[in-house]
């Protein structure tokens, strides 16, 4: 008898790439859509897999255009455009470093310039990297950690904040960590604790502009970023501390999202949901 709940597994570099999981996550919508977001059109960092290109397809099965913005995972990259594509909606792919300002500003240019207009912006790219003491921490990886985890999500809002009207969202993709801290990734926790403290900070900032500000904190998800992670038993352990005893999917998390940035979601405005498979934390 084993206490795996997935094949373990771990890949050498970061971010992952999606079609090398075993099995691969489940990201396409469960249900039909409702015409929520139809007319809009959607930035989305770290759309090529995982998470986000959950998001991608369920927005795009909800009438939106979407961007997505990834690093270097050009295989996984195009199959997101294909399937948002494959929703009736336009798809399209930018590569490049969140951790640079000046490409943020070139991403945010090149889906006005495919779409005309931009309503949504999703900030969910993030990195992660174990290391097993404080001591042992780099300057480098600290720094690198915070460029991408909460530099990326400043720039991206920067660029894409002139043309966001009112009615527009920004949901930012957090993390359980930043309510329960994780012992070997101390700088994740922390960026992702910095972003909760952003979501909340911008909110108040925006809501006289009309521009919505919210943010999910999910748990144990199996998308690439866990192989790139983690090592392989770990890997096939993962999920297992959730009240439910096994990892989410990316599509269990996406629906927060396409919510939040709706207007179902009309009245809610600086929250954080937790798709985390039943681990109470602070709100």
């Amino acid at each position: 008898m084993t206490d795996r709940l997935q094949p373990a597994q771990e890949q050498a570099r970061q971010p992952g790439l999606e079609r090398e999981m075993a099995p691969r996550p489940d990201f396409m919508p469960r249900f039909p859509g409702a015409g929520r977001l139809e007319g809009r059109s959607a930035l989305i960092t770290g759309g090529d897999s995982g998470i986000g290109r959950a998001v991608a397809v369920a927005m795009a099965r909800e009438g939106a255009d979407v961007a997505i913005v990834y690093l270097d995972e050009h295989r996984d990259a195009q199959e997101t455009v294909r399937y948002i594509e494959a929703e009736g909606r336009r798809g399209l792919a930018l590569a490049g470093d969140i951790a640079d300002r000046s490409f943020c500003e070139a991403a945010v240019a090149q889906a006005l310039e495919a779409f005309g207009k931009l309503h949504i912006l999703v900030n969910n790219a993030a990195e992660q990297h174990e290391v097993s003491e404080l001591e042992k921490l780099s300057a480098e990886q600290l720094e690198r950690t915070f460029k991408s985890n909460v530099f990326g999500y400043f720039y991206m809002t920067q660029a894409a904040l002139p043309h966001l009207g009112a009615g527009s969202s920004i949901v930012n993709t957090t993390s359980i960590t930043a309510y329960q801290g994780y012992p070997t990734m101390m700088d994740y926790s922390a960026t992702r604790g910095a972003i909760v403290a952003f979501t909340r900070s911008l909110s108040e900032a925006l809501v006289e502009r009309g521009i919505r500000v919210n943010a999910v904190a999910p748990g144990p998800i199996w998308t690439p970023l866990i192989p790139a992670s983690f090592d392989a038993e770990k890997v096939a352990r993962h999920g297992g501390s959730s009240e439910m005893g096994r990892v989410g999917q990316p599509n269990e998390v996406a629906s927060c999202h396409v919510f939040l940035a709706s207007e179902e979601a009309s009245y809610m405005s600086g929250q954080v949901l937790h798709p985390n498979g039943g681990t109470l934390v602070g709100s």
